[in-house]
């Protein structure tokens, strides 16, 4: 069960894009990713790698003034997190989420599929690694927080990477707008077994943060 936590950090709205709506493409790989068996082949690692490394040398134009507020709200008021504890950011990018995580958490590793944007976060704030998210380079069980700011999610992996006590962070800056988005009642249904978790707005996007119904806790207060 996800409960909705009242919002706390105002609304703000983004920078204007594009809204990405239910047949942007990148919305439609995102669900068959999370959704259907065999959603994520070859050739569209390919294309999603080859896409992401395109856009990495203006990647920074996409940061805005509240673009890290979910992740803080989350980080705020969807734990308690394990302690201490290994955080995996998957889809790290250029690293515009890690030096937050690295202030949050023992240790994090920041992992994206595409080089050219590793190439360009600052290797100071965490080890980076270029690995594909559908076959992560972790062993079973090893994660204790796995944080997915506007990233694709690969439930399988992150069920197997993830400690039994484990908390998923889901972040879409942009909220529904978000190319890259599903609902919190999406990533918790997509993921295997039974999650729980808490969810809210705050600034211009949304987030979750889920842990297996083993594990549930009562929820945080606003």
């Amino acid at each position: 069960m996800i409960t909705n936590l009242p919002r706390v950090v105002a609304d703000r709205t983004a920078p204007p894009v594009e809204p990405a709506g239910p047949d942007h493409p990148m919305r439609v790989v995102t669900r068959q990713v999370a959704f259907e068996p065999g959603g994520w082949t070859d050739e569209r690692r390919a294309r999603v790698a080859d896409l992401f490394d395109g856009l990495a040398p203006e990647w920074h134009t996409r940061d805005h003034p509240g673009r890290d507020q979910p992740l803080l709200d989350a980080l705020d008021r969807g734990g308690p997190f394990p302690e201490p504890a290994t955080a995996l950011e998957i889809g790290s990018g250029t690293g515009m989420a890690t030096g937050r995580l690295a202030e949050r958490f023992t240790r994090v590793v920041a992992l994206d599929l595409a080089f050219e944007m590793l190439r360009r976060a600052p290797a100071d704030q965490a080890p980076r690694v270029q690995a594909d998210a559908d076959a992560l380079p972790l062993p079973n069980l090893s994660v204790d927080v796995a944080v997915l700011v506007n990233a694709l999610l690969f439930p399988a992996e992150l069920d197997r990477i993830l400690t039994p006590a484990g908390r998923l962070v889901w972040v879409n800056t942009r909220g529904p707008h978000t190319p890259i988005h599903l609902s919190a009642d999406d990533v918790a249904t997509a993921m295997p077994g039974r999650w729980d978790g808490v969810a809210a707005e705050a600034g211009p996007g949304t987030w979750c943060v889920l842990r297996r119904a083993a594990q549930a806790e009562p929820p945080a207060q606003a």
